[in-house]
């Protein structure tokens, strides 16, 4: 018995309209905006840069935030440093 193409239709169908989906993006792509209406969701990881890309006062608070935390990671790390390399007078007479 010689097998069918019916259980083939579908995917062939569904080839071609996908194909002639993107014929239609590449060439008509502000046709295809206004067919198509959905909004890509933004990923929640990406949110805030996307706001710090685009909202100048955002970026100089998160900028100015981000100095002030490096600074105070600099001078903890200097600290402990300086204590590893010659430790307080109270620890060296204990």
């Amino acid at each position: 018995m010689r097998p069918t193409l019916a259980p083939h239709v579908p995917v062939r169908l569904a080839l071609a309209v996908g194909a002639a989906e993107t014929r239609l993006h590449q060439h008509f792509p502000r046709i295809m905006r206004t067919l198509i209406r959905f909004s890509p969701a933004r990923a929640a990881p990406f949110a805030e840069l996307q706001r710090l890309e685009t909202d100048p006062a955002f970026r100089a608070l998160f900028r100015a935030e981000l100095s002030a935390c490096i600074v105070q990671n600099a001078e903890a790390a200097v600290t402990e440093l300086q204590h590893a390399i010659r430790p307080d007078s109270e620890e060296r007479a204990a």
